[in-house]
């Protein structure tokens, strides 16, 4: 079972966190992981070291390594792997993977992408000015957040309460994602809505999750990974609040195409809820939101990684009979 961590991208160290937990479940559960890594410079790594001196002759020999296992667990967050990109790698190669297909990943990674499906559906979206690269800077009104389209766990976001503080903010999320999106200021509540596919395709919505920060703070990168911030679960929630968020959760589910699992984050204002982005590949360390999450709905980790391959396997016909050895 290959477990591909890291990633040419700013989210590597995030993904590290977690495909060392999910090989760490999956040796617990008997089975035997195959670690793999992307560097920083897309060079992939085994346990030994590099797998070639640049990416394209390093991807070479991943190859030849995943092929021989019976599914792959790609643990990456971000662009070059959550976006579409590593769920279209091992399609091609013939390898079952956990996790979401290519359309679902690219169009949940481009967060203005990812608007547009919400309209259509009905779900209520945070007003925003799509920056193109080269475009001048919008005139908005302040305060603002300015974010990369196709950049996760907050990196490049920022909060702008001054019009010449604008023009730096968009070009350091440029900078990390080309497109850069100025949202209107939403004073809200975030929770977080999971979606697990089960091995027989039933679709489980756990208890929803809050991380209660003070009122007017930003929930930016630091304050997910450094500071640390208090889990509410289940989130103290309106009556009658909870089954429209998972209705929200699981008709973006079903639009984008996604598979295995999914988080989708709420903004709770008093007119009610916005949706603020979705990810298709969550954390995934025990500590991290959704599998937290799926242990409040009588799912502990080690389970949930257990059964989350167990799905990707059921959903290749060729492979359903294959045992989870490597």
């Amino acid at each position: 079972m290959a477990v591909v961590g890291g990633g040419a991208n700013p989210e590597h160290e995030v993904a590290l966190r977690g495909a060392a937990a999910v090989s760490a479940a999956l040796a617990e559960a008997g089975h035997d992981p195959v670690p793999l890594t992307i560097g920083r410079d897309g060079v992939w790594h085994d346990a030994a070291g590099p797998l070639g001196d640049s990416p394209a002759a390093s991807l070479a020999t991943a190859l030849g390594l995943l092929a021989g296992c019976d599914a792959a667990f790609p643990v990456l967050h971000g662009t070059r792997g959550e976006d579409g990109s590593a769920a279209a790698l091992l399609d091609l190669a013939g390898v079952p993977a956990v996790g979401c297909g290519v359309r679902a990943g690219a169009i949940a990674m481009d967060k203005h992408a990812t608007k547009a499906l919400a309209r259509s559906l009905g779900i209520g979206v945070v007003e925003a000015a799509l920056v193109l690269p080269g475009a001048p800077v919008p005139q908005v009104a302040l305060p603002a957040v300015v974010k990369p389209t196709t950049a996760g766990s907050s990196f490049g976001v920022a909060l702008v309460e001054r019009a010449a503080d604008l023009p730096g903010a968009v070009a350091a999320a440029a900078a990390l994602g080309d497109a850069v999106l100025v949202e209107r200021y939403v004073r809200a509540r975030e929770v977080h809505v999971a979606v697990l596919q089960r091995p027989d395709g039933t679709l489980l919505v756990p208890p929803v999750l809050e991380f209660a920060k003070p009122d007017g703070v930003l929930f930016d990168t630091s304050r997910k990974y450094e500071t640390g911030v208090v889990p509410l679960l289940p989130a103290p929630l309106a009556d009658g609040l909870r089954p429209r968020l998972e209705a929200a959760a699981l008709a973006l589910f079903r639009a984008l195409g996604c598979a295995g699992l999914s988080r989708f984050d709420f903004f709770l204002t008093d007119d009610g809820f916005l949706l603020n982005e979705v990810n298709t590949m969550p954390g995934m360390t025990a500590q991290s939101g959704f599998p937290m999450m799926c242990a409040a709905a009588g799912l502990p980790y080690p389970a949930l990684v257990a059964e989350l391959v167990e799905t990707a396997l059921a959903a290749t016909p060729a492979a359903s009979g294959a045992a989870l050895s490597r």
